[in-house]
């Protein structure tokens, strides 16, 4: 099962300026050095219109990003009430070199707060390949007054890893959601969540674990 590592700004602030998938910790076996496609098959959710979010893998192939642009939620002052759930749910194609399987062994989930006094900010998610259970959500709640990088990570115990079935295409399943809740703040003031940044350097980092497929060895 997954389990939530340990979130803050002090966290955060340190990987503001690593967003991209330089040199992510290795899961598994050697990723293959062949090419790896990722495409957008669909992008459904009121936090990620079509055109929102792009996709872009590691060159060691040990990860890969999803960068949104237009991912916020926000309440208080003039927001409108389903302005305070914002969610996501992209369905990806992943296409990997023969003979490879691979598993999604962590999540690194990263964005701006700015909340108020009483407000209370919360980033969940799952993943799951088509035709498999779905993960467990995991939770992670932020309280006002913030106002600073966020940053959230669930990893999954290697021997709990599920991998794609070998030698079938099917599509990862990425579901998120940002939730603010404003009602013990002032409502004059506004808060909000973003998984994004102004300047574009924050995105998702997902964390492959690879192994070869036992026709491969």
């Amino acid at each position: 099962m997954l389990s939530a590592l340990s979130t803050g700004a002090a966290a955060a602030a340190l990987l503001l300026g690593s967003a991209s998938p330089t040199a992510p910790a290795r899961f598994g076996d050697d990723p293959p050095t062949g090419n790896i496609t990722i495409d957008v098959a669909t992008v459904n959710g009121s936090g990620c219109r079509p055109g929102s979010a792009a996709v872009a893998v590691a060159p060691d192939n040990t990860a890969f990003t999803v960068t949104y642009s237009e991912y916020l939620a926000q309440v208080g002052g003039a927001s409108k009430p389903t302005d305070a759930r914002k969610n996501c749910q992209i369905a990806l194609n992943v296409h990997v070199p023969q003979g490879f399987t691979y598993a999604i062994a962590r999540a690194d989930y990263r964005g701006y707060a700015s909340l108020v006094q009483g407000a209370k900010g919360l980033e969940q998610a799952n993943y799951y390949f088509q035709g498999q259970p779905e993960t467990a959500h995991r939770a992670h709640t932020f309280a006002g007054p913030y106002s600073d990088n966020w940053q959230t990570s669930d990893e999954t115990d290697l021997n709990a890893l599920v991998y794609a079935p070998c030698g079938e295409e099917r599509y990862l399943n990425i579901n998120t959601e940002l939730r603010l809740d404003g009602s013990a703040a002032d409502p004059k003031t506004t808060s909000y969540m973003a998984m994004d940044s102004t300047d574009g350097s924050i995105n998702t980092l997902y964390h492959f674990a690879w192994k070869q497929c036992p026709a491969s060895k």
